[in-house]
């Protein structure tokens, strides 16, 4: 049995299941939800192009803002499936900030939701979990 166990969170329905899964299958595990903010996403809140100042500490403070928020609904979700979770929130590539933070805070499984992207877009787009299984050190539960 897994002694601690990380869930990789979003607003999604499936980060959800993977954190309810987690709570039933691993409740003696110490349960950690991780939120990784995309700096990508501070530039995309701009909407600006070229050479326009903006301001990326405020934006940035804005998605820590949000982000801060949902592991407190996470915390609640979990306690609603009768567990007590750690969260923390990290800036940087979803899937390799994932795999890095397994590595380095002693993680022993993950747990992640599948956003359940089928063909084009899958080959496309790629898919996070199927990163995060792939370059993982730690098993790996994709809950669909």
């Amino acid at each position: 049995m897994p002694r601690h166990v990380l869930v990789p969170v979003d607003d999604s329905d499936r980060s959800t299941d993977a954190l309810e899964f987690t709570c039933r299958e691993y409740p003696d595990a110490t349960i950690t939800a991780l939120h990784v903010i995309d700096p990508g996403d501070f530039y995309a809140a701009t909407g600006i192009e070229g050479g326009a100042v903006a301001n990326y500490e405020e934006i940035q403070t804005q998605h820590e803002q949000r982000a801060d928020a949902l592991l407190e609904q996470t915390r609640e979700e979990a306690a609603e499936f009768g567990c007590e979770i750690e969260t923390d929130r990290v800036v940087g590539g979803i899937s390799r900030s994932i795999v890095t933070y397994a590595d380095e805070h002693d993680v022993d499984h993950i747990t992640i939701g599948s956003h359940g992207r089928t063909g084009a877009s899958r080959i496309l787009l790629g898919s996070v979990a199927e990163n995060v299984a792939r370059r993982s050190s730690v098993p790996v539960t994709i809950v669909r």
